[in-house]
């Protein structure tokens, strides 16, 4: 087909059904400029297989081995032609008018580069998933609202970036970024990615009526080993990548003081082996990871100040994990100081 506006990027891994069930909702859209590329990660389960004969928008790609949520995207991008990249786990289901709705975001806010969905969970919609990924000072990301009634979802909102189960980028910002970080593996890389976003001069929307429901870490459940492990790891990684030096020795107490609270609470819940795993690899592991913040703060545009505004403060919101969405500003932010 001919190129599309949209390009929907699926990565895919022993989703079964989810999959199927995935791609069934995308070709009920409302929206029809787009195409969809599948990138299966060496899936034992079959669930990839035949898909591409769905429909006439569907390119599979299969890759030998499992190159995780980071990697994937990326090879998955290299084969995208569509102005817009549309990022959908294969356990997040759209609403019809999902895809519409994201476009019309990008015509109402033209000065935004990403943009976010409401996330509902699958099982009942009258709870939340997710309104955009929250970022603590701390180096705590969260999704805003998780666990919490629907119906406080009111208006549109700038938030600190969007959760990648259900975003839209623009792909030539993606690529100027460099996209994901395949180091981290699978999560925290759309924490990351957004946190380099506003580094660059970026911002996101949430879209409140671009809805989908998730099922979320139904492959490898959220409270796994593999969830937990690297949830922290690359939760460590992002802080000291990306936060700005001033505001990293000012904050450094209250991340060494969080770090210990989420340890002490993760031998209650009989997590703390890959918890602590996750600690010392975090911090074995930051060399290379502190070689990347020369380039990334080199070009930084954002000034500090609008940089501040755009995280989270108050230690309140992490237990709540509180929607934090600031009011839409239209003008130029501050550039870097």
């Amino acid at each position: 087909m001919d190129d599309a506006k949209v390009s929907v990027l699926i990565v895919n891994f022993n989703a079964g059904e989810r999959l199927r069930k995935c791609i069934d909702h995308l070709l009920n859209q409302s929206f029809q400029d787009f195409d969809i590329i599948i990138l299966d990660n060496a899936s034992a389960d079959g669930s990839a297989d035949g898909v591409e004969s769905l429909s006439d928008k569907i390119n599979l790609i299969k890759s030998p081995t499992n190159l995780g949520f980071a990697a994937g995207n990326n090879l998955a991008v290299k084969s995208a032609k569509g102005e817009w990249l549309a990022f959908l786990n294969p356990d997040a289901y759209p609403d019809p008018d999902w895809l519409e709705q994201l476009m019309i975001g990008t015509q109402n806010y033209p000065w935004a580069d990403a943009f976010g969905s409401v996330q509902l969970n699958a099982i009942d919609r009258n709870i939340l998933d997710g309104v955009g990924d929250v970022y603590h000072v701390f180096g705590v990301p969260w999704r805003g609202g998780f666990g919490q009634a629907a119906d406080i979802v009111l208006n549109d909102g700038e938030c600190f970036t969007p959760c990648a189960a259900a975003a839209l980028y623009k792909r030539q910002v993606f690529i100027d970024l460099s996209g994901f970080d395949e180091r981290f593996f699978c999560y925290g890389e759309d924490v990351d990615l957004g946190f380099r976003l506003r580094l660059a001069g970026g911002r996101a929307v949430q879209i409140a009526d671009a809805i989908v429901a998730h099922e979320g870490s139904a492959v490898s459940g959220r409270h796994s080993d593999f969830t937990i492990y690297h949830g922290h790891r690359n939760r460590i990684w992002t802080w000291f990548k990306n936060m700005p030096l001033i505001m990293m020795i000012g904050f450094l107490p209250g991340h060494v003081l969080v770090n210990l609270y989420l340890g002490v609470r993760s031998f209650k819940v009989g997590l703390h082996k890959a918890y602590w795993r996750a600690m010392m690899d975090g911090y074995k592991g930051l060399g290379p990871i502190l070689k990347s913040r020369k380039q990334i703060h080199q070009n930084r545009k954002t000034g500090m100040r609008d940089l501040a505004k755009a995280m989270t403060w108050s230690p309140v919101k992490i237990s709540k994990r509180s929607i934090d969405l600031k009011p839409l500003y239209r003008g130029k932010l501050s550039h870097k100081k």
